[in-house]
């Protein structure tokens, strides 16, 4: 699956897309100026729990966070 299927799956389950689930994380002090800055395990978990996303589709939006986009 490429990355881009994996954001698109991650819309089509929650409604929200990778930006908006960016500026969540940044709500949240998971992220700061569209970087990470806690730990992938905090933002998965956070992911499962409120989104009930898988560890793939969650650990997608860690690399978003990180800053690939493509």
């Amino acid at each position: 699956m490429s990355f881009q299927a994996y954001l698109d799956n991650i819309k089509a389950k929650t409604g929200k897309s990778a930006a908006d689930l960016q500026k969540l994380a940044e709500k949240k002090g998971f992220a700061e100026k569209g970087k990470l800055t806690a730990k992938a395990g905090e933002v998965v978990a956070w992911l499962k729990e409120d989104f009930d996303l898988g560890h793939g589709h969650a650990m997608a939006i860690v690399a978003y966070l990180k800053g690939k986009r493509a």
